[in-house]
């Protein structure tokens, strides 16, 4: 019996310590899609703390993002670099890009995998304020981005060349490319998650610190980190085309609140429309530019009303928040622009529905008031007395007797209409 047992513990020992606690390799997962911004980083960061908690075996982030701003990048590298779990970052499904901002963190992973059908690379830095930088300051930038770019391939033992002109000449890499560099820029190459697990069992990677870890993931249970109700909102408020709309829609309620003080519901709803704009604007390359444009424009329209211009200060309006918008996003990757089909219609009915109100508004102001003296002119009424020429008599007008006088002669009963008011006496002649 007692050899029995000593047998079973070597099998233990040499099992080593998954076989006598964890049998099932744990792998979590987490999903970036869109640009790689502020609420990303929580998202990750969140992602990392709960596959370290509970002692996961690898993390794997699918990533598929047209860039983001270099700051959030560099903070969601270092959670990458400092997590106890091995992190994995695939580039797919097939068809998609890891861009800009997503190359760097490709580049900064445990294992670097990208589908076939994929690219990555194009991370020359760009200005996120709309304001060009001169050329002293771009290079600056550049260089400073591409010697951290190196710093992470070095470390992960890959191709700090290529890394540098994906950032310096904004090279583009397909997996193939990226796989057949001499180093090469990723490891794997792999059509899904499963098929990255099994394709890197038992692969021995090099950690940012300089460990080796082998990695145990052949038929692991793979559980999904999703991100929560908040962080999908405000991730879904950094798209160019949302930003605008709240940008357009904010403007429209806080001119709607200032010809109608008192409405409240258009100043509270613009005021909120606006925040929310600001936030996603600071996170997307925008030009001051177009902002400033859409505000002329709008000035412009609310103008056509006041000052006869015979439609030029209309047009100009119009044209004002086509282009504003045209240059609101500033950067060349087509996941950021916002399309013409969104524009035109939103530019037309912001331009209808101002003109509108102003028309509204300014007819309202040329009314004549109904209350007070002002408003008894041309009142109908009937005299409850003879009148003689310059002569006082008493009328009936609005309900109410007043004392009048005439220029000309009027018989009781005879339908008569203001003409003047002075004090308590009105001046009425006959109808």
């Amino acid at each position: 019996m007692r050899a029995w047992l000593c047998l079973f513990a070597g099998l233990l020992l040499l099992a080593g310590p998954r076989a006598a606690g964890q049998e099932t390799p744990v792998v979590y997962t987490a999903e970036v899609d869109g640009i790689i911004q502020p609420v990303i980083t929580e998202y990750i960061r969140k992602a990392i703390d709960r596959a370290d908690a509970a002692h996961a075996d690898l993390l794997v982030i699918t990533l598929r993002t047209p860039g983001g701003l270099l700051d959030t990048t560099r903070d969601i590298n270092t959670a990458i670099i400092n997590a106890k779990t091995p992190v994995a970052v695939w580039v797919g499904p097939s068809g998609n890009r890891a861009a800009s901002a997503g190359f760097l963190i490709t580049i900064a992973a445990d294992v670097a995998a990208m589908a076939p059908g994929t690219h990555i690379g194009a991370a020359h830095p760009v200005s996120g304020g709309g304001a060009e930088m001169d050329d002293t300051m771009a290079k600056k930038v550049a260089s400073d981005t591409a010697s951290y770019g190196r710093t992470l391939a070095q470390q992960r033992k890959r191709n700090a060349v290529l890394v540098e002109q994906g950032v310096i000449d904004s090279r583009s890499y397909t997996e193939q490319e990226a796989l057949g560099a001499q180093p090469p820029l990723i490891d794997v190459v792999a059509s899904d998650v499963p098929d990255l697990l099994s394709k890197i069992d038992g692969r021995t990677i090099l950690r940012f610190d300089g460990r080796s870890e082998t990695l145990r993931v052949a038929g692991a249970t793979l559980e999904s980190i999703e991100m929560t109700w908040a962080q999908k909102v405000l991730s879904a408020l950094a798209h160019p085309q949302i930003a605008y709309l709240l940008l357009t829609l904010g403007m429209l309620g806080l001119t709607v609140e200032f010809w109608n003080p008192g409405a409240i519901f258009p100043g509270v709803a613009g005021g909120i429309c606006l925040l929310l704009a600001f936030f996603a604007l600071q996170v997307l390359p925008i030009s001051y530019a177009g902002v400033l444009l859409i505000l002329l424009g709008i000035v412009l329209l609310i103008l056509e009303v006041k000052v006869t211009s015979f439609g030029v200060l209309a047009v100009g309006g119009i044209a004002s928040i086509f282009f504003g918008s045209l240059m609101l996003i500033d950067s060349p990757l087509p996941e950021l622009q916002i399309g013409l089909r969104l524009i035109v219609p939103i530019t037309l009915s912001i331009s209808g529905i101002v003109l509108f109100l102003v028309q509204l508004a300014v007819r309202a102001q040329q009314q004549r008031s109904v209350t007070g003296e002002a408003g008894m002119i041309d009142q109908a009424g009937h005299a409850l007395t003879s009148i003689d020429p310059g002569g006082v008599g008493r009328v009936q007008t609005g309900g109410e007797i007043w004392t009048a006088t005439a220029a000309e002669a009027i018989a009781a009963g005879e339908r008569v209409q203001v003409v003047a008011v002075k004090g308590l006496l009105l001046t009425v002649r006959k109808v």
